[in-house]
C-alpha cells in the first residue's frame, strides 16, 4: 500500500505564493510521475503540473509561468511552488503518484487526500 501525504494548503491573498509538498510513503519499488491536479467547486479535477522521475516537467496553460513543479526522489516527494496566485486558483490540490509495485514493473495509481488552496482579496 502507498499513502501520499500532502501539506502547505492555505489561505492567501491575490499575487501571493505557497508551495505544496507531497511525500509518498509505504512499500513500492520506485515512484514513476508526479503530478498535482485540483478540482474548484462544481468544476471537474483538472491537471495543474507533472513531473516525470527524470524531471521532464508539463503545466495546465492556466498556471505556466507561475507554477514550478519539482521532486526530490531520495524523499519520494513532489513539491509545486505557486506564485502570483489569483482567485481562480483557488481549488482542493490533490498529489498523484504512479507508484512501481512489482519487480516486473506493475504501477498502480495513488491519490493524496487534498489540501485546500485558498485565495481571497
Amino acid at each position: 500500500q502507498v499513502q501520499l501525504v500532502e501539506s502547505g494548503g492555505d489561505l492567501v491573498q491575490p499575487g501571493g505564493s505557497l508551495t505544496l509538498s507531497c511525500a509518498a510513503s509505504g512499500s513500492f519499488f520506485s515512484i514513476n510521475a508526479m503530478g498535482w491536479y485540483r478540482q474548484a467547486p462544481g468544476k471537474q479535477r483538472e491537471l495543474v503540473a507533472s513531473i516525470t522521475r527524470g524531471g521532464s516537467t508539463d503545466y495546465a496553460d492556466s498556471v505556466k509561468g507561475r507554477f514550478t513543479i519539482a521532486r526530490d526522489n531520495t524523499k519520494n516527494t513532489v513539491y509545486l511552488q505557486m506564485n502570483s496566485l489569483k482567485p481562480e486558483d483557488t481549488a482542493v490540490y490533490y498529489c498523484n503518484a504512479d507508484a512501481v509495485l512489482t519487480r516486473t514493473g506493475v504501477s498502480r495509481q495513488y491519490w493524496g487526500q487534498g489540501t485546500q488552496v485558498t485565495v481571497f482579496s
